[in-house]
């Protein structure tokens, strides 16, 4: 079973950045639909970024023109640069793989906590 670790996360101010990254135990990124997803307190887990094996990317309108996925197939690694950040923004991140769009999603690992302040 592939593991997902996530990290990056932190505390940082309105306006700030991050970069989050996503290791796997196994080279999935270049065979995989690969995502970041988050989940807020008291509200559903949802998508914020997605790409496709041939490297087409997809964004949540809530964080398109600020956040860039980004893999390095080499060093099995999923990224999320997060620009110009915002208090709604605060969640914890996931990623997760899927193999076609309309997989199930793995299991979820621990994720990292990204916290705005403003």
């Amino acid at each position: 079973q592939v593991q997902l670790v996530e990290s990056g996360g932190g505390l940082v101010q309105a306006g700030g950045s991050l970069r989050l990254s996503c290791t796997t135990s196994e080279n999935i990124l270049s065979v995989s639909i690969m995502g970041w997803y988050r989940q807020a307190p008291g509200k559903q887990r949802e998508v914020v970024a997605e790409m496709n094996v041939g490297e087409r990317k997809t964004y949540a309108d809530f964080v398109k023109g600020r956040f860039t996925i980004s893999r390095n197939n080499a060093e099995n690694t999923l990224y999320l640069e997060m620009n110009n950040l915002k208090p709604e923004d605060t969640a914890v991140y996931y990623c997760n793989s899927k193999v076609t769009p309309f997989s199930n999603l793995g299991p979820w690992g621990q994720g990292t906590q990204v916290t705005v302040s403003s």
